[in-house]
């Protein structure tokens, strides 16, 4: 059975608090991306989409409310936390108003993050079930949205259903004669039989960086095509940067 690793983006500029949370939330499921600025973090999060992210507020260049705004606007389904020193109830209403979904100040106990950070990635879970993340790709087939690297591309109808059947099944090779028959169904008897080949190369065009050597919609020649399967997790704490340098057995500011 396979299992799907969760990735945490971990936006904390105390290189000693962030190497520590990380220990704490790291399994082997669970993969963390520690950055300690808000340039990092948007460099990270320019490559891929991750299922929960934790935000430090005040930052060397500038304000994670920045970064959790951003965020928001491009992928609304995925969970943040804010972890922060301002203890105001201002302070907390303002974020949870820029869209955090739970809002914790040091300093905090690593069972009680570890617990919400466990309750957020359930409901981002549920929340994602209609939207598909794979790669620089979101897709969202009920509200008809679809990004890559944050950016909207407009499908037609039938590049939908044919993009629905392929990244449904990605991995597998898809026949061509299945997905005439998944994505023209109209009730028409008779489809051109270069419509399949016409659509895939429009589907390509809007979604591959280089559509005469697709990287995801590849042709299986002889038998159809297939969307490729997103193996390229990572595991373990990865920092951004390379002041992680924790020495002795001190635990890090803001833990209890």
């Amino acid at each position: 059975m396979e299992v799907t690793m969760e990735k945490i983006l971990l936006l904390e500029d105390d290189a000693a608090l962030g190497a520590g949370i990380g220990m704490a939330l790291q399994t082997p499921q669970t993969a963390v991306v520690l950055c300690h600025t808000l340039e990092e973090a948007r460099r990270e999060l320019a490559q891929e989409v991750f299922s929960l992210l934790i935000l430090d507020i005040n930052l060397p260049d500038g304000s994670g409310l920045e970064l959790l705004r951003e965020q928001k606007s491009i992928h609304p389904e995925v969970p943040a936390i804010l972890l922060t020193a301002n203890d105001l109830e201002l302070d907390e209403v303002t974020g949870l108003e820029a869209g955090a979904d739970d809002y914790i100040t040091k300093p905090f106990s690593l069972s009680v993050l570890r617990a919400r950070v466990a309750v957020q990635l359930r409901r981002g879970k549920a929340v994602s079930a209609a939207v598909l993340t794979t790669g620089p790709f979101r897709f969202d087939f009920d509200r008809m949205e679809f990004y890559r690297d944050g950016r909207a591309v407009e499908l037609s109808k039938t590049e939908q259903k044919l993009l629905r059947v392929l990244v449904e099944n990605r991995g597998h090779t898809v026949s061509r004669s299945v997905l005439v028959d998944r994505v023209w169904t109209d009730g028409a008897e008779y489809v051109e039989e270069n419509a399949l080949s016409v659509t895939v190369k429009r589907l390509r065009a809007k979604l591959e960086a280089e559509p005469a050597k697709p990287q995801y919609l590849r042709t299986v020649y002889g038998i159809g095509y297939t969307w490729t399967a997103d193996e390229t997790a990572g595991s373990g704490v990865r920092a951004a940067a390379d002041e992680r340098q924790a020495g002795g057995s001190r635990r890090p500011d803001g833990l209890e």
